[in-house]
């Protein structure tokens, strides 16, 4: 299911007993460009894990639900860590516990067995991406972080088009380098990078300007993926936050990003 790992890439597995719960945080996950895996219950999510450490391609991050029939997900954090006891070893993947039965209890006995993070459902994409990205910093691959978003793909950059398309007076987003600079007269220039996320989701944008794109069809033409409108909403949320911070850092960028209520967003700039 999951492509083979590439360079910069990072592998995660999903697990949770309920179905559509397990696909939403999938596709949150997938569109910040991780590989994912996922699993229906504990049995299966250490059978993935056993295979991938033999195969010494171990995960780099679990997101456990804690509550599953069965083997549970402390039972699942407790075989980890057993079989990878040294939590410095970089083939023991960082863990984070998901549940909507929330105790103080279970959170410090998680914690106590080597998860990273203990969030409580409904948590917001935005805090299951925040939540990730910290894990895996934490755990030493913060060189990892600049580049498990998906690469830009070929078709977006052509040979036959300019290194860079100017946004605005003296503004430049150069997709290839994955930079938007401010050309200063004087002084040094600004310059801001975007994940590869965020740069694909603006090469989208300039692509389709002054069109309005569905949530639906903005995860389609930035990740491939066919998912419901309610789900590319909130998976879209955290992304569009991201790139309109770093937009707002320019003249006019702030504008650039208009939200169509219930329906998608339109991007819209006016280049000098």
């Amino acid at each position: 299911m999951t492509a083979a790992r590439g360079p910069g890439s990072c592998r995660i597995l999903v697990v949770d007993d309920e179905d559509s719960a397990r696909r939403s945080l999938a596709e949150i996950v997938r569109l910040e460009g991780f590989q994912v895996d996922t699993a229906e219950d504990g049995n299966q999510a250490i059978g993935l894990f056993l295979q991938h450490h033999i195969a010494n391609s171990s995960y780099d991050l679990i997101i456990l639900d804690l509550k599953m029939p069965g083997t549970d997900g402390l039972d699942v954090l407790h075989f980890i860590t057993h079989t990878i006891p040294n939590p410095t070893d970089i083939r023991r993947p960082t863990v984070i516990l998901l549940t909507a039965h929330g105790s103080l209890e279970s959170a410090i006995e998680a914690l106590r067995c080597g998860a990273h993070d203990y969030l409580l459902k409904p948590a917001s994409p935005d805090q299951i991406i925040r939540s990730i990205f910290r894990a895996l910093e934490l755990g030493g691959q913060q060189k990892q972080q600049a580049e498990v978003s998906i690469g830009l793909q070929a078709s977006h950059v052509s040979p036959d088009k300019p290194s860079y398309t100017i946004l605005g007076d003296g503004i430049y987003f150069y997709p290839i380098r994955r930079e938007l600079t401010l050309k200063e007269p004087e002084g040094e220039d600004r310059v801001v990078r975007l994940t590869p996320t965020e740069a694909k989701l603006l090469i989208v944008f300039l692509e389709n300007q002054s069109q309005v794109l569905s949530h639906r069809k903005l995860v389609g033409l930035v990740q491939g993926y066919d998912i419901k409108a309610w789900e590319a909403a909130e998976v879209l949320r955290p992304l569009i936050s991201r790139l309109r911070r770093k937009l707002a850092q320019f003249p006019g960028g702030k504008d650039w990003i208009i939200n169509i209520r219930g329906t998608g967003y339109l991007f819209e700039h006016h280049a000098e």
